[in-house]
């Protein structure tokens, strides 16, 4: 298939037609270069998204529920088989890459590589006798360390080239621990965050103390629309159709959201935050121990209020009362939005969502504590210039900001917000072209 017959393939697939020219010119790089590395045409080809996270901020490794959707832009990944035991992952755009042999041996490696690196080295142990051998030329469309996924994506399409050369789905531990998308996505979560999955042995993974809110969304997002999603375990709650007369526009703040390197513990703090409020209300409920915090805050009508006694009332090592309190009403607050922005979206309520946006910015900035001066000054500067909502999204302390506007509007719109902003409708999940 030629670049041209890929980016036509993801449009009648459900994929916005305004863009094919640039999934043309995305999938043309990576298919020259494999063709120069492998010095044959590819076996498999991928389509992997980015993500939108409309609401949800920090609930999902909670137990929480999350409205997200896949975005059109994302990455372009063929893969061929290689007769030995190395995987060698190539970034077209970048001119990088990586060899990395199919067992756990060998040096740690940073940045992008990293993330591969753990890939190959998780499928090695979770899914033994497999050949992953392989070619993996990729490239994105992405913003880098924009908030949009793009790590999460990186690994799922790593993922998904390695275990169609491997054929793990025919392996007897994919058949017993993975039977549907949302467990798939689940497993890829714990990939990346180092996590046992069933009778899958963790690891290290890359660091990073996050859920699969990301991973739920390229894996099971719906064109055209937003999904909402609950975990631990994960599941899907419903869909609403974006409507015609609106479009998202989205921008990248300027500030960099990593989640490597210093930035990692701040994103990790956020995580270790509801870990110490299950950890408390396990300490003093006589009910079997809750499985997450959304599960405990469920347990009981009054469990809210009795958690919040038990935070004023106790010592958590590394927490005063009054920040894991906020991290408490941060996670009741964001959660409780996700069914009301639902039905928002499914009732063209364009008001319902301008409230509940500047909520969920305001309590991002009081509550959890993760933003900085360029995402609130950009989403304040959409709701200025004619967006009827507005929020910033992603692990934060960095990233991009969602503007809703009306669709005869939104290319005016995303021109005078900022200058790399883009238009977007939710686009394909995790799409296999071949």
């Amino acid at each position: 298939m030629t670049a041209a017959d890929l980016a036509n393939a993801l449009v009648e697939s459900g994929l916005d037609p305004a863009e094919r020219t640039a999934k043309e010119t995305l999938f043309t790089g990576v298919v020259e270069t494999h063709a120069m590395v492998a010095g044959r045409e590819s076996e498999y080809a991928w389509w992997v998204p980015g993500r939108l996270e409309v609401f949800g901020k920090h609930t999902d490794y909670a137990g929480g529920r999350t409205l997200v959707c896949a975005l059109p832009r994302g990455f372009a990944v063929l893969a061929t088989r290689r007769e030995d035991r190395l995987v060698r992952v190539t970034d077209a755009w970048r001119g990088d890459s990586i060899t990395v042999e199919s067992d756990l041996d060998g040096a740690d490696y940073s940045g992008w590589r990293r993330y591969a690196q753990v890939v190959v080295r998780r499928l090695a142990r979770n899914f033994p006798g497999s050949a992953f051998g392989a070619e993996v030329v990729l490239a994105s469309d992405l913003p880098r360390a924009s908030g949009m996924s793009s790590s999460s994506a990186l690994i799922i399409g790593i993922a998904a080239a390695l275990g169609s050369v491997g054929d793990i789905r025919k392996h007897r531990a994919w058949r017993a621990n993975i039977r549907t998308p949302l467990d798939a996505a689940a497993y890829y979560a714990c990939v990346e965050n180092g996590r046992r999955f069933g009778g899958l042995e963790g690891d290290a993974g890359v660091g990073t103390h996050g859920g699969s809110e990301d991973h739920a969304a390229i894996m099971e997002g719906r064109p055209g629309a937003v999904s909402a999603f609950a975990f631990v375990p994960p599941r899907a709650i419903d869909v609403a159709r974006v409507p015609d007369a609106w479009r998202f526009v989205i921008a990248p703040s300027g500030a960099a959201a990593r989640k490597t390197g210093a930035a990692q513990e701040p994103y990790n703090r956020l995580a270790a935050g509801t870990g110490a409020l299950l950890a408390l209300w396990n300490a003093h409920s006589h009910t079997p121990p809750a499985v997450s915090l959304a599960s405990a805050l469920a347990s009981a009508s009054d469990a809210a209020d009795r958690l919040r006694g038990l935070v004023r009332e106790s010592s958590v090592a590394g927490w005063p009362s009054d920040a894991l309190e906020r991290r408490l009403d941060h996670f009741i607050r964001e959660d409780a939005r996700v069914p009301l922005a639902l039905a928002a979206f499914r009732l063209a309520d364009s008001a319902s969502l301008g409230t509940y946006s500047r909520e969920s910015q305001s309590d991002a900035e009081r509550l959890l504590g993760n933003q900085v001066p360029e995402t609130i000054a950009l989403a304040r500067k959409a709701r200025e210039q004619g967006a009827f909502a507005a929020c910033s999204f992603g692990a934060g302390f960095g990233g991009s900001v969602w503007a809703l506007v009306e669709h005869a509007k939104a290319a005016a719109f995303a021109g005078k917000w900022r200058k790399d902003a883009f238009v977007a409708s939710p686009g394909l999940p995790l799409t296999r072209l071949k």
